[in-house]
């Protein structure tokens, strides 16, 4: 039986493929779950159409790095520091969570970050008490529809009071034999580190050997704050851990010297910038990963203080590395000449770079015929979109949600006229609304939590940070 066809025919295509760059009244067909040709008039007839002239076509958004589980708690965190989050989830509400919580957290955050056009998410899954935790995380991602990289990284037990002697959890070896015995899958897995910042050395040393011995690229916190500031690049050097199979997500207080050796090794990043602005965990490294040769992916980190989008982190990129060099050069009694990064930039940043980072960079992250049918259609039909004079420019600065008409991940639209396909979002509301009201029951019962509860005016006591 032949594979099913699609054609879509768009305003604009942004393929971030150097050589076939952008194309305007351009077509793409899709055959089976790949991008099979791109052109201006490919002559097919015999495919369902997608009529989108007035859309901009990109490949999906990558987001690689983000605390898919909290999606039931958004907002919680929107005006805590860093130690306010420590130990509000990881010392309180996180303990809290049961299986079914974390199923509808996962399936919640998932949905929300494919509505925004993010085909690829990396859940960073930290709260698996339990084998039933994260065979929950893992069935929700099953469930989305999404390409995801399942990250396991641990529960409660292994992020209460840092640094930590309680070692990632062994499970990570039966979830890896139960669901991912091979690497082509939609779904896919690797192992999400608390670095040596947040554990005794020795445990350190385990948790990457465990990495390493299942064979799984590893993503791992590093420069995240006052936590970072312990030269913990310098310290996986001298133990001979860095390596390309490594994505280090902040990277915000490292030195120079120890971006320098991420470089090196091979290694990706993760910036957080709008979550990183907030939280406290030091100004975004994009400036400084750039100057070393590392071309940094983009991430959410946790809705539970900022919103889930794509648009939102590239805006807040550029605006913050943009303004320091600017700021930078008044400094010197100059002025900037050129702004850099570019808007092309952050929305490679967003894509190619995030697909590299997967280790999924000859899947995704461009338009390329070959590559797998990860599509986003922006419509442009929204007053603050058109004219389009710059497409990339307006996707950057001027994108949001709501302007995402249609996504495709693997061939498959998941997203149709500006609405998710195969969903019950009603349904999911209640069962969402449900989870936490639970939550927060359950903290009532357990003294050591304080009075947490929704609103926006409950602060936890903020962790002090200790360094081993």
């Amino acid at each position: 039986m032949p594979e099913p066809r699609l054609l879509i025919r768009c305003g604009t295509v942004v393929t971030l493929d150097p050589g076939i760059g952008q194309l305007e009244s351009a077509e793409i067909l899709v055959e089976g779950d790949a991008i099979a040709a791109i052109g201006t008039e490919l002559g097919v007839s015999d495919a369902e159409v997608i009529e989108a002239p007035r859309s901009i076509a990109i490949p999906g958004f990558v987001d690689t790095h983000r605390h898919t589980w909290q999606a039931v708690i958004r907002g919680i965190a929107a005006d805590w520091v860093h130690g306010h989050y420590m130990t509000g989830i990881h010392n309180g509400l996180s303990q809290h969570f049961q299986p079914e919580d974390t199923y509808t957290g996962n399936l919640l955050g998932t949905l929300e970050a494919l509505n925004s056009g993010i085909t690829t998410l990396v859940d960073w899954s930290h709260n698996l008490a339990t084998p039933d935790h994260a065979d929950a995380a893992v069935q929700a991602l099953l469930d989305s529809g999404s390409r995801a990289v399942f990250a396991h990284g641990g529960g409660a037990p292994q992020w209460r009071d840092p640094p930590s002697m309680v070692p990632h959890p062994n499970d990570a070896r039966r979830v890896r034999d139960t669901y991912f015995a091979g690497d082509d899958q939609l779904v896919t897995m690797a192992m999400a580190l608390r670095g040596p910042q947040f554990t005794t050395k020795q445990v350190s040393l385990d948790d990457f050997g465990l990495a390493r011995d299942l064979a799984l690229r590893i993503t791992v916190h590093v420069g995240d704050g006052e936590w970072g500031r312990s030269r913990p690049i310098e310290w996986c050097r001298d133990n001979d851990l860095l390596g390309a199979d490594i994505t280090y997500v902040h990277c915000n207080t490292l030195d120079d010297d120890e971006l320098a050796m991420m470089a090196d090794s091979g290694g990706s990043a993760s910036v957080a910038a709008p979550l990183e602005l907030s939280m406290g965990h030091g100004y975004p490294a994009t400036g400084r990963l750039l100057a070393v040769g590392i071309r940094p992916s983009l991430s959410i980190d946790v809705c539970t203080m900022v919103g889930g989008d794509m648009f939102s982190a590239m805006r807040a990129t550029l605006m913050d590395d943009r303004a320091r060099r600017h700021h930078l050069a008044a400094e010197q009694g100059r002025t900037v000449e050129t702004l850099t990064p570019s808007t092309l930039d952050a929305l490679e940043f967003a894509t190619i770079e995030g697909a590299r980072a997967t280790g999924l960079g000859d899947r995704i992250g461009t338009l390329t015929p070959g590559k797998k049918a990860d599509i986003v259609l922006v419509s442009t039909d929204d007053p603050g979109m058109f004219p389009v004079n710059n497409p990339v420019g307006t996707l950057v600065y001027a994108g949001h949600p709501g302007v995402v008409d249609t996504v495709l991940v693997g061939g498959q639209v998941v997203k149709r006229a500006g609405k998710l396909v195969g969903h019950d979002m009603t349904a999911l509301r209640a069962r969402a609304e449900a989870s936490r009201d639970r939550l927060f029951e359950r903290t009532r019962l357990d003294p050591t939590v304080g009075d947490a509860h929704p609103g926006g005016d409950w602060f936890p006591s903020a962790m002090q940070v200790r360094v081993e």
